[in-house]
């Protein structure tokens, strides 16, 4: 079971973070990173390396339907003294940009989020499979707060699905990148053989290899089609 799991299934858990990604390079913008709060010393939250912003922001709506209709969840963020105009200005409102939901829990937060630096169970792996959403639409604004209605990216007018190469065996994700999710210490060469070196850190872009990076139990999150050539015409 991996780290996350094991977490999730506690009667317990520790506190969900929620960290979202305002992607805004398909416009030709620069990435945002903000959470709802702060840590525990009263600073922006570090995960995986990476700061986000404490700034007043509520999204919701992401729940899978019974009826299978895809859905539309709303994200809502503070505008006060105007602080999304210059954005919304200059970016044609966000439409088209992405807001990549990030999840995990507040123990497995990286060491900087902790007095003294320290934190056992830091662990940038243990986090469910990114949420990744396009703005599609702008709703409510005002001087208070401004928010938007997102789509499913493959719920957008002239997508093909799929939207890249299908293979059964070899994994499509450039390694270490978001769609892979891997950010922790180098594992292996890429014959899967054992290495500690970083510049011998290369994935085999096999089940294996992933395995060797996320556990032999856990939910991989390779990019393959397992069913691809199991079809035939008869």
């Amino acid at each position: 079971m991996s780290t996350i799991a094991a977490e999730l299934a506690k009667l317990s858990p520790s506190a969900r973070i929620d960290l979202y990604v305002i992607d805004l390079t398909p416009l030709n913008g620069p990435l945002i990173r903000l959470h709802a709060g702060l840590n525990k010393l009263m600073q922006p939250v570090v995960w995986q390396g990476e700061q986000y912003v404490g700034f007043p922001i509520q999204a919701e709506g992401f729940d899978v339907r019974a009826d299978g209709t895809q859905p539309r969840p709303t994200i809502t963020a503070s505008n006060l003294y105007g602080s999304l105009n210059a954005a919304v200005r200059e970016y044609n409102k966000l439409i088209g940009a992405r807001l990549i939901r990030k999840r995990t829990r507040a123990r497995f937060l990286d060491a900087v989020n902790f007095a003294g630096g320290v934190n056992a169970d830091a662990d940038p792996t243990a986090a469910l499979a990114d949420d990744v959403w396009v703005f599609d639409r702008i709703g409510n604004r005002d001087k208070f707060r401004i928010s938007w209605e997102l789509a499913n990216p493959l719920d957008q007018p002239g997508r093909v699905v799929p939207a890249r190469q299908c293979r059964n065996t070899v994994c499509t994700w450039e390694y270490r990148s978001a769609d892979c999710g891997y950010a922790g210490l180098p594992v292996a060469k890429a014959d899967d053989t054992p290495t500690s070196n970083p510049t011998e850190d290369r994935c085999s872009l096999l089940v294996s290899g992933c395995k060797l990076r996320f556990g032999a139990d856990a939910l991989l999150p390779i990019g393959i089609f397992p069913g691809v050539g199991l079809l035939r015409e008869v």
